[in-house]
């Protein structure tokens, strides 16, 4: 009798204590749930280099010009919130694209009044904001657009203040510069009220844009020849 409880004890205790073995197993597990698979974003839009107003997915075509829709379409929560800001509002990085959107305006008044010269000096002056500019109160990624940006822009101002007296190779690289300059504001924004204005004579009507700080037309790609050709395209 007392081998029958003794044998009864040694079974009990072996099952309790496979149970508690596989217990242990199973919280020790790893999860092996399947996580869905991350979805490719077809949400991202691009635009037309020479025209930024058309938009649509990558390879699609301009319905202006017939170019490569090829520009992604920076959206406004990727902007960090040192630069992000109420229409107004004044942030150490905002003052810094004024800037460069001030000098460039001189260089497209110049260009308004056939001032080959003056666009070349306001070029310079352009230059030198452009390498004083102060990228530290933006976040790595965006210090990387700005710079790209302000790259092809330097080299566009260049152009213009090494070709004083030849003002229409000027203008050509003035079209370019505005693409940059427009490129800058839709991406860090500005404190100023300004317009994105269009001329389409110029360049077969493919690269005549320009900003300005207003809605009166005054052409820089033709000057006194046709001073009042153009639109407003939008406020920027």
């Amino acid at each position: 009798m007392k081998n029958q409880i003794k044998m009864k004890k040694i079974i009990l205790s072996t099952v309790l204590m496979a149970i508690v073995v596989v217990s242990c197993n199973q919280k020790n597990k790893p999860d092996e749930s399947v996580k869905p698979a991350a979805t490719e974003n077809t949400s991202q839009l691009y635009s037309c280099p020479m025209h930024p107003e058309v938009t649509g997915k990558q390879g699609d075509t301009c319905s202006k010009c017939g170019m490569e829709l090829t520009e992604p379409v920076v959206k406004t929560e990727a902007v960090s919130e040192e630069v992000k800001t109420e229409k107004g509002a004044v942030t150490p990085f905002s003052i810094t694209v004024d800037a460069n959107v001030n000098d460039y305006l001189k260089v497209k008044n110049a260009l308004v009044n056939d001032d080959s010269n003056g666009a070349a000096a306001a070029a310079k002056a352009l230059l030198a904001t452009f390498n004083a500019a102060n990228t530290t109160s933006i976040d790595a990624k965006l210090k990387k657009e700005y710079i790209e940006i302000a790259d092809d822009a330097k080299e566009h101002a260049e152009h213009i203040a090494d070709n004083a007296g030849k003002i229409e190779h000027q203008r050509e690289h003035f079209a370019l510069l505005s693409r940059d300059i427009n490129d800058m504001i839709k991406t860090f924004g500005t404190n100023k009220k300004l317009y994105q204005e269009y001329c389409p004579m110029y360049d077969q009507g493919k690269s005549g844009y320009w900003i300005s700080d207003s809605k009166e037309i005054k052409n820089p790609y033709y000057g006194a020849e046709m001073l009042t050709c153009g639109r407003v395209e939008k406020e920027l």
